[in-house]
């Protein structure tokens, strides 16, 4: 064990404890996002020139300004803009900072637009409208739900002239207005989540550029204030659609260009963008991941069993705060059942895969369950199974949706699942338990078949900026092994042991020389996905040393044991934590989260002590 191991571990969980609110939970700290920033400032910009003598609105300027001075000084060297200040330069990104530097309020930018001009021509072949156009639309295949919101705003700005509408394809907002649960039928052209954009996206186009069947163009005009009012239910009390600051400015600059500036979606999503603004100038991807982080760093703290480091009143003022966060009543964005969390506490969320498991192991941890817990975790046990697709596997918001992104299976929310119906088992009415056993056997069966040939897990909400791919296959593969740990007591049989070797060796394979790891062998070593190699080793080699033979027990070890070494050496003996950008949000948009790495060091050293102890005592 390095000489340094207990004071890092000292260190990393002082920190992480220190991080905590006021209130007693974590809130954490999302990345400055240079697409949020281009698409809030245009929307501020385009409000500012609609012409309309009823509605009295406040001088942004400042804002704008603001946020165009933050876009020049974050511009990378290449010419473009990533997601974050420490992101790779993309053409989603580097073109909607291109259309917010055409504002009227952008006078005197003139080289950083010929810079970012410069870069698009090199992505996209050419800045003339087509060719630009399809690179964009390449980038995302046939999943629509980013790749028209950017036509459209690069439309408005006049960048896709001179007929801008015809290259920005139509989304038939108009199914906005069949019943809801037809959705898993229609086959939507974006994710569950999107539909705000494509009704708002929808009416714009349409507004400027109708159809030519006289009896879609008629249908479209029938169900338009059906569509409209849907908008304004879904629309959260903060204003902000998934508290997302591109998909409430996607909502809101249509809105405004299809002539429906008195909408009160577009006050909402206006005064949302006004609370939103850094002092720097810019705005993040999200407002929080308030829940996500809070119930990470619950699970960190007690990765060995015992919240030691949470005395009784602060774990109880923790549990009372989760159990509030949990969704009573259908959520009426994506009308999913009571008994799920969203990554937020604020309106804007919505009750996902991999807030739900998260929260159900935090609550597991945070001592004796009394009725009300007991009745929450029976709720939110019962939520996941009832989600779980065809296929066995755990999709994001919606059963059956699409096979798009966040509606289609994943092996990282799949694995988390199984990981808290074990939690609950022993604790739940024997119908139930019934239930999970199905529940284990139809997920480890998914899990199994997805897993790679090489033994890696690709995961959904996390990649790697470094990989050809953009997968993380140590994120996912890390978070699959977790459930060695569970393997033995949920009765899983020597297939299901012999894949989490496999998968095992590939993280051991893909070990940086450095002692490190990144996405996959040969990407840059980073603090949060060493830390989630780490933890993945050290729960196989709980659940799975008895059955491994003892090469395969020492290569183990040895993996194990330089990666915490990296970890005391990088993290400066716990002091020091320098996030990187390995979340992947919604359409492929990348951030990162200051609590990341404190969180993930602190569950892998926590996990990764009681491994080392082990092998100094024999």
């Amino acid at each position: 064990m390095h000489p340094d191991f207990a004071i890092t571990l000292a260190n990393t969980r002082r920190h992480l404890l220190a991080a905590r609110g006021s209130d007693g939970h974590w809130v954490g700290e999302l990345s400055d996002s240079a697409l949020s920033t281009a698409t809030a400032l245009f929307t501020l910009s385009l409000l500012g020139r609609t012409a309309d003598n009823d509605t009295r609105r406040a001088d942004h300027t400042a804002l704008i300004s603001g946020g165009l001075r933050w876009l020049t000084d974050t511009q990378n060297a290449d010419g473009g803009w990533g997601d974050t200040t420490l992101s790779l330069s993309n053409i989603s990104t580097t073109a909607l900072c291109w259309a917010a530097f055409g504002v009227p309020e952008a006078k005197g930018y003139d080289a950083v637009v010929a810079r970012a001009e410069d870069w698009l021509r090199k992505a996209a072949g050419s800045l003339e409208p087509r060719p630009l156009a399809k690179a964009i639309a390449d980038r995302y295949g046939k999943d629509r739900t980013f790749s028209v919101p950017i036509l459209t705003m690069l439309a408005l700005a006049g960048r896709l002239d001179p007929d801008p509408w015809r290259l920005v394809p139509q989304l038939p907002f108009e199914l906005a207005a069949c019943p809801f649960r037809w959705f898993q039928w229609v086959r939507l052209p974006v994710v569950s989540y999107a539909l705000p954009a494509l009704i708002a996206i929808g009416h714009v186009k349409h507004h400027h550029r109708p159809t030519w069947n006289p009896v879609l163009r008629l249908a479209r005009k029938l169900v338009t204030g059906r569509t409209l009012r849907v908008l304004r239910e879904i629309q959260p009390t903060t204003g902000g659609y998934l508290e997302a600051t591109p998909l409430t400015s996607f909502v809101t600059m249509s809105l405004i260009a299809a002539g429906r500036v008195n909408d009160p979606v577009v006050a909402h999503g206006i005064e949302f963008l006004e609370k939103s603004v850094r002092s720097s100038g810019s705005w993040p991807i999200d407002t929080n991941l308030a829940t996500w982080v809070t119930t990470l760093s619950v699970n960190a703290l007690t990765a060995a069993g015992a919240a030691n480091d949470l005395p009784a009143p602060d774990r109880e003022v923790i549990r009372e705060w989760l159990l509030k966060q949990q969704y009573r009543v259908e959520h009426p964005y994506t009308h999913a059942a009571p008994g799920g969390w969203a990554w937020t506490d604020l309106s804007g969320g919505v009750p996902d895969a991999d807030d739900t498991p998260s929260a159900l192991l935090a609550l597991a941890r945070l001592g004796d369950p009394d009725t009300s817990t007991l009745e929450a975790a029976a709720a939110g046990v019962t939520w996941l199974l009832d989600l779980q697709n065809a296929d066995g596997g755990i999709p994001t918001f919606c059963r059956g949706w699409t096979g798009l992104p966040f509606d289609r299976s994943s092996n990282d929310l799949t694995a988390h699942a199984i990981l808290a119906w074990a939690a609950w088992r022993d604790h739940l009415a024997p119908k139930l338990r019934e239930r999970i056993a199905r529940g284990v056997a139809r997920g480890t069966a998914y899990l199994l078949k997805s897993q790679r040939t090489n033994g890696a897990w690709a995961p959904l909400w996390f990649g790697n900026q470094h990989a050809a791919e953009i997968d993380n296959l140590t994120y996912g593969t890390s978070r699959v092994l977790r459930l060695a740990e569970v393997s033995q007591a949920l009765g899983l049989g020597d297939v299901w042991c012999a894949g989490l070797r496999r998968g095992v060796q590939w993280l051991i394979a893909n070990q940086n020389s450095d002692g490190g790891w990144g996405g996959r062998a040969g990407t840059p070593s980073t603090i949060e996905e060493t830390a989630l190699a780490v933890e993945g080793l050290a729960c196989a080699k709980t659940g799975l040393a008895p059955t491994a033979n003892t090469a395969d027990i020492s290569a183990h070890t040895r993996s194990l044991s330089r990666g915490v070494t990296w970890l005391v050496e990088q993290t400066k003996n716990g002091t020091h934590f320098p996030p990187s950008p390995i979340g992947f949000y919604f359409a492929n948009l990348w951030y990162f989260e200051t609590l990341y790495p404190v969180i993930y060091t602190t569950a892998a050293l926590t996990k990764a002590a009681i491994n080392l102890a082990t092998d100094e005592h024999g």
